[in-house]
């Protein structure tokens, strides 16, 4: 049975307030204590068996994460009932659609307008909704499309059921985002069946997106843990967005530049304090351990689909152009692209940022020290390049690091 039935009613003219109900929360961010002197070398010895145990212990984490949320989801909803709202302005259609989601378990919200579906979307989020077409003063296919530009909405599956069979008319709900279609009147098992196909997909999404929460909170928490970097993280996704539309990037390239900001030295989670936090020069021992968080973190990250793109910047933002980096030594163009650009607005941030060790550099003493790297050899030549005419030109970046 249906544990709360509600019915909404009343079209409202404006939807002013939907972006401001659609607040996501900050990742949290923790700080560890530097480690005790006399345990420095005995903790950079363990350090192998350390790494190895810790960056098993959350790649397993999210391999069964994605897997228990499987066996969840298929498991008939035996969690909170999932929620659906059915937006139609035809009173007997509506209840129609209703009684059968009703009987089937679902909690069911009732809309009689599109502006009203869109308010209520912002204070039930609903796992699915059941969309009409034909409405007065906003359309289904507006409703959709509104739903489907927003960060916050646009994974929440959409099933158009209209009248309308016509070929354009499905042809434009594919362009605005539906999900699938169902005509009136409609079967209720075909009804079911999709709804319960759609909201076990929504699920398993919702949990892997909270398992991609939990690395950006780790990721956080390391640049906490390391109080020389300052708000490193938080600038290179400003300067990833920046950077990556001053080169006309695609928008899943830029995403995943200012995901890189985060998620680039993940992999230090599993590097010992007495590595991590050493200011002098490291040993070679030492250097051999800080360079395996590239690896660490391209395997803590593997399991999260969404992520994927991101991967090659946390491998290979310590890759040189001459082959003279790590982990793999690539040479020139066989340096995944979106590292390349990666390395250019990480290096610049580390010299115009103040470190304990160091002042910080002007923008003509940065630049000058990154065509040096490129005179060597180390960096993308065109690309450098590319780099010195948007940093010459882009003013903001000043305000980020004052």
């Amino acid at each position: 049975m249906v544990e709360s039935r509600t019915k909404y009613t009343e079209p409202k003219d404006n939807i002013i307030g939907f972006k401001n109900a659609l607040v996501s929360k900050d990742a949290e961010s923790y700080s560890l204590d530097l480690s005790n002197k006399d345990m420095m070398q005995e903790k950079t010895e363990a350090a192998p068996c350390l790494m190895n145990g810790a960056v098993n212990s959350i790649h397993d984490l999210f391999v069964s994460k994605r897997v228990q949320a499987q066996d969840l989801i298929v498991n008939e909803f035996d969690c909170d009932a999932p929620k659906i709202l059915v937006v139609d302005d035809h009173a007997a259609s509506r209840m129609a659609a209703v009684a059968v989601l009703a009987m089937e378990g679902y909690e069911v919200i009732e809309a009689d307008s599109g502006f009203t579906g869109v308010e209520l979307v912002a204070q039930k989020a609903p796992d699915l909704i059941l969309l009409d077409v034909m409405m007065p003063e906003m359309d289904g296919f507006q409703v959709c499309q509104l739903l489907k530009q927003n960060e916050h909405t646009r994974l929440i599956p959409i099933i158009f059921i209209s009248g309308l069979n016509d070929r354009r008319s499905r042809i434009r709900g594919i362009e605005v985002g539906a999900d699938d279609f169902l005509s009136k009147p409609f079967d209720r098992l075909e009804l079911t069946a999709r709804v319960k196909s759609l909201v076990t997909q929504k699920r398993l999404n919702e949990e892997l997106d909270h398992a991609e929460q939990v690395l950006f909170s780790i990721a956080r928490a390391i640049e906490s843990r390391d109080p020389k970097t300052g708000d490193h993280c938080e600038r290179l996704v400003k300067f990833g967005k920046a950077f990556g539309e001053y080169l006309n990037l695609t928008r899943n390239q830029i995403r995943d530049l200012m995901w890189g900001g985060y998620l680039h030295d993940i992999g230090k989670v599993a590097i010992p304090d007495a590595v991590l936090l050493k200011t002098g020069k490291f040993t070679a021992q030492e250097w051999d351990i800080m360079k395996q968080h590239v690896l660490i973190g391209e395997k803590i990250c593997q399991p999260l689909r969404n992520i994927r793109g991101v991967i090659p910047i946390i491998r290979h933002h310590h890759e040189r152009w001459d082959g003279s980096g790590y982990p793999d030594g690539l040479v020139g163009e066989d340096i995944p692209y979106l590292a390349q650009v990666f390395q250019m607005i990480d290096i610049f941030d580390a010299l115009i940022s103040e470190r304990p060790y160091k002042r910080a550099f002007t923008l003509e003493e940065a630049k000058a020290l990154m065509a040096e790297e490129t005179a060597l050899g180390w960096r993308n030549p065109r690309l450098m390049q590319q780099f010195t005419e948007f940093i010459s030109s882009f003013q903001d970046w000043q305000l980020w690091v004052s």
